[in-house]
């Protein structure tokens, strides 16, 4: 049974830098336009403070949760835009204080939540350490597409080996969601750390792996840049299948960014990458 405190220190502190961004913004800045299509900045915070009150009802209130769940299934196209969308009209300083009193309630949830519990969720059920991951998740990826719109480069951290961990333990959630069946053998996977440390998850003698940045890997499982702009390699027909589906969130796939794109300018690039590598790989 995994501490989930190190994750949730995480999540605190991934948030705190983005609020950090966010809180010195001028009016006509909140409303400045991200990737994410008809989404401004304000749209971005809104959602994150949306999921997060959404994850506190999962934790805490059961049928709450239940009730949330209910109305996206009534209408799945929009929920998600219609629950941004709501947040944003908010003034930026009411928008700023709802995301910080939903967040530190969520903080304090996942931190007394009983060991061993499991949460319900738009996916499979998840433990507190997962939960703070996908929170985690979700705000680094937000609070790159806030770093775009605003030209400013956030570089990655040691944080990330939480998202690439959901993102690995998705691999047969993100085929189900493609209606395909997940492979029967592990993968292993071999990810570069921002440091240059190894991240290493499967078996050593894997028949089938994939390789490369662990950023690179991040921005595919949350679909901020398309596997042909990234240095990630795949061995394996599985795992090039793999590299084109994968997600870390729950839910539908989403349309993700078209190839060609590059990478998101607030991403930076990790240590030492270069082109993706000709062959196996990126196409």
């Amino acid at each position: 049974m995994s501490d989930p405190t190190p994750v949730i220190d995480d999540l605190r502190e991934e948030s705190e830098e983005l609020d950090a961004l966010v809180a010195r913004l001028s009016p006509e800045q909140w409303r400045l336009d991200t990737p994410a299509p008809r989404w401004t900045i304000a749209h971005q915070i809104a959602h994150l403070a949306w999921t997060d009150r959404a994850a506190l009802l999962a934790v805490t209130d059961e049928g709450g949760f239940r009730a949330l769940v209910e109305q996206a299934l009534a209408a799945p196209d929009r929920y998600v835009d219609d629950g941004a969308e709501e947040g944003a009209r908010q003034t930026p300083a009411g928008l700023l204080a709802t995301w910080r009193e939903g967040r530190t309630a969520l903080d304090g949830a996942l931190r007394a939540a009983a060991p061993g519990a499991r949460f319900p969720w738009y996916g499979p059920p998840m433990a507190a350490a997962s939960m703070a991951t996908a929170r985690l998740m979700e705000t680094w990826a937000h609070g790159l597409d806030i770093a775009d719109a605003l030209g400013v480069t956030r570089p990655p951290t040691g944080r990330l080996r939480h998202i690439a961990r959901i993102g690995v333990r998705a691999r047969d959630f993100a085929h189900a969601a493609h209606g395909l069946t997940p492979p029967a053998e592990p993968f292993r996977v071999e990810l570069t750390a921002p440091d240059g440390d190894l991240w290493t998850y499967g078996p050593e003698d894997a028949g089938q792996r994939v390789t490369g940045p662990a950023l690179d890997f991040c921005l595919l499982a949350t679909q901020r840049a398309h596997r042909a702009d990234l240095a990630l390699t795949a061995k394996g027909p599985d795992a090039d299948r793999w590299l084109d589906i994968a997600q870390a969130f729950a839910g539908p796939p989403g349309a993700g960014r078209p190839p060609g794109a590059g990478r998101p300018p607030g991403a930076g690039r990790p240590p030492g990458a270069g082109r993706p590598p000709r062959g196996e790989g990126p196409r």
